[in-house]
């Protein structure tokens, strides 16, 4: 059995596709990771959605930031955005058997055999696995309630901007959320900045991309992760990135897990999005 993680799909169906018959994805053999935003601001968000679950435990596929948004809309605690392309699901018959399904999704798939971890967006410094992986529980717990819109409610905002365990309520939900689905850059004390989405290089010279803040605990982990379109294709510092901006005109990449070191495959991308609105 072959192990495929894919970067960010946000509805582009065709690259899917074209990327899955170009790695010989054989269903029923072999398994897909999705680093999660399977939906918005691409063509087809419902088809993808249609897709990777009739896919069943062949998909393993982690919630991102706008997976959720999907999720808050839905339940009416989130307007829609100028470039969202929603409209489908939320007018689909099937509407609420895939908002269930994407609800029920994780936050961080761990593969103790394979020594991967997949997450979103990334894991803040301070976490070790076993710490990231309860609080991902936690979260998980619930959008599984049916307490969940009013976790949607509350889900929305940049603070607190760090993490301590004596958090409570929708502060610790958002600092988990945040992590795990907007993370991009840390200053040296492991705070998030959630303002700056540029590539390494970019930044203001008191921040640093998660992966590389000293100290980080999950350093020994092979951790791999999608959401960051300026980034692109990374493999270094024990992480996988791959997210290579399909939706921009980029690529669409996959990453074979089972064999070391990974092989990388990606196909070509027709810009869903003005470049312009890069986000």
């Amino acid at each position: 059995m072959a192990v495929y993680a894919i970067g960010d799909v946000q509805g582009c169906l065709g690259p899917l596709e074209t990327l899955l018959a170009h790695i010989g994805f054989r269903a029923g053999q072999d398994q897909l990771w999705f680093t999660g935003d399977l939906v918005n601001r691409g063509p087809r968000s419902l088809e993808v959605l249609r897709f990777v679950r009739q896919l069943g435990e062949v998909a393993v596929t982690v919630l991102g930031n706008h997976d959720l948004h999907l999720l808050a809309v839905a339940s009416s605690h989130a307007r829609p955005k100028r470039h969202d392309t929603l409209e489908a699901v939320l007018v689909a018959p099937d509407r609420e058997a895939l908002l269930e399904w994407l609800r029920s999704r994780p936050l961080l798939h761990h593969d103790a055999a394979l020594g991967y971890t997949l997450v979103h967006a990334g894991l803040l410094p301070q976490w070790d696995l076993e710490t990231a992986a309860r609080l991902a529980l936690e979260v998980e717990t619930l959008l599984r309630s049916s307490d969940h819109t009013d976790f949607f409610a509350h889900m929305y905002g940049n603070l607190p901007d760090h993490w301590h365990e004596e958090l409570r309520g929708h502060d610790r939900a958002r600092v988990i959320v945040n992590a795990f689905t907007r993370l991009r850059y840390c200053d040296l004390e492991g705070a998030m900045d959630l303002r700056h989405k540029g590539a390494p290089g970019t930044q203001p010279v008191d921040l640093l991309p998660w992966f590389r803040v000293p100290g980080r605990r999950t350093r020994e982990q092979r951790v791999v992760f999608g959401h960051w379109s300026t980034l692109g294709l990374y493999d270094g510092d024990g992480v996988l990135g791959l997210d290579s901006g399909c939706l921009w005109g980029g690529a669409l990449s996959a990453a074979r897990l089972d064999v070391d070191p990974p092989r990388f495959f990606s196909v070509p991308c027709p810009a869903a999005q003005d470049v312009r609105h890069h986000a």
